[in-house]
């Protein structure tokens, strides 16, 4: 009789599972603004993630991934922070698991402000502000920091995929960062 060893980490999917159950389900995400306060807690930065996206194009989006089974909202918002920013970004996660919106992202277009032609997918968006030096990693290329209406601004906002943008000023309008 052979025993079999438990998988350490049954919350990952290979690609072949990924893909047909997004052509089955919607996925849970969570996705996070960066940002950088001051004394007085205001929004004095945002930072926007620089991608090469699928087909190679160059693109800004948020931090974002999925939420793994039996994974908390708050070890998955940790978890891609650290992932996207570096373990030195210091994220100050919220002490409520309340996002500022929910976002539902459809594979096609017109359905919602948000799209991703992968999938359906849930997505709760906060607010976190982070403290440490950020070293983009995976596969972001850089962050770029902007004062919070550069990063409104329709020059940026039509660089983000997906809505992604529609998502940043719903951010800052719900930290009161647009005036």
């Amino acid at each position: 009789m052979s025993v079999r060893t438990p998988d350490p980490n049954p919350g990952w999917l290979t690609d072949v599972e990924l893909a047909e159950t997004r052509r089955r389900l919607p996925l849970l995400y969570v996705e996070a603004v960066p940002v950088r306060v001051d004394g007085m807690g205001q929004v004095t930065e945002v930072g926007a993630l620089l991608r090469a996206n699928s087909v190679g194009e160059i693109t800004r989006t948020l931090v974002t991934g999925r939420v793994m089974y039996g994974e908390t909202l708050r070890d998955a918002l940790f978890r891609h922070l650290e992932k996207d920013l570096g373990p030195m970004a210091f994220p100050q996660l919220p002490l409520s698991p309340v996002p500022f919106t929910v976002a539902e992202y459809f594979p096609l277009p017109g359905i919602s402000a948000f799209t991703d032609e992968r999938q359906h997918a849930v997505s709760l968006a906060y607010v976190v502000p982070v403290t440490g030096t950020c070293d983009p990693r995976q596969d972001a290329l850089e962050i770029t920091w902007m004062t919070p209406v550069e990063a409104a601004s329709d020059a940026i906002v039509s660089e983000m995929e997906g809505g992604r943008g529609v998502l940043l000023r719903q951010a800052l309008a719900s930290v009161g960062a647009l005036r």
